[in-house]
């Protein structure tokens, strides 16, 4: 004669707590995986404790705009899935400088690339190597090649588009940054050296990076920078600002 095992009532339902918590730390590991791709890694360790809500302000910090010379106009002659697949590889490249020393990038606006030091983690002598990652971004941009796969469709729109260029614009000061967003968070920057950059990089040109003179001030003394004078010009929201321009010493 056989005989059958059937759990208790109670170890049913211990079974179904513990089917329903592992579901739960999957969903909770799911979720911390998607915010430490969208968000800094500091950051998203707070916000995963319960931090809420995440505004921090730095004395002192370094800002880099980047910008992408000629793209919209690229963006009318190139196919969607072609136009975005060139914006993601330059990008993507732009991180891998960045991080190398010890940046991070904040966030892109259209064709645009933000990205501070001495905010997410501290950072030592941030400006030295805010230059170090502008001159790096203009020498692998100027060589950087991307080759669009053939299953994206017909590519003949690239003989009619000019060699993409980028302008850089830097600036340091005070900064206010913070999550915004309930269900898409974002954590962004604010304050006047942030909108000081952007003038920079607005004011730049191709293939240059504008600093300000403050920044300028901080790098003076490094033997590895030649910092050339570019006078006095209007910026919009401060009036006539004393400019520079950063080049590798040569």
């Amino acid at each position: 004669v056989g005989f059958q095992v059937r759990p208790s009532p109670q170890a049913r339902k211990l079974a179904e707590q513990e089917i329903q918590m592992a579901e739960e730390r999957g969903r909770l590991l799911g979720r911390e995986s998607i915010l430490r791709n969208i968000l800094p890694d500091s950051v998203t360790d707070r916000l995963v404790n319960g931090e809420n809500p995440i505004a921090d302000h730095f004395e002192t910090a370094s800002v880099l705009f980047m910008d992408l010379v000629g793209f919209t106009a690229l963006a009318t002659i190139a196919p969607p899935k072609q136009l975005v697949f060139l914006l993601d590889a330059i990008f993507q490249k732009a991180d891998e400088v960045v991080e190398t020393f010890g940046l991070e990038k904040i966030k892109t606006i259209g064709d645009g690339y933000l990205a501070v030091a001495n905010v997410t983690s501290p950072l030592e002598n941030h400006q030295h190597s805010t230059a170090l990652a502008a001159l790096q971004l203009v020498e692998t941009m100027k060589d950087f090649i991307v080759n669009i796969p053939s299953d994206l469709g017909d590519t003949n729109w690239i003989e009619n588009m000019n060699d993409i260029e980028i302008r850089i614009g830097v600036h340091s000061g005070e900064v206010v940054a913070g999550i915004i967003g309930k269900n898409k968070y974002t954590y962004d920057l604010w304050g006047d050296a942030v909108n000081v950059a952007s003038r920079m990089e607005s004011n730049s040109e191709p293939g240059r990076i504008h600093i300000s003179e403050e920044f300028a001030k901080s790098i003076e003394n490094n033997l590895e920078f030649s910092i050339i004078p570019r006078g006095e010009i209007s910026i919009k929201g401060k009036g006539k600002m004393n400019t520079y321009w950063l080049e590798k010493r040569k």
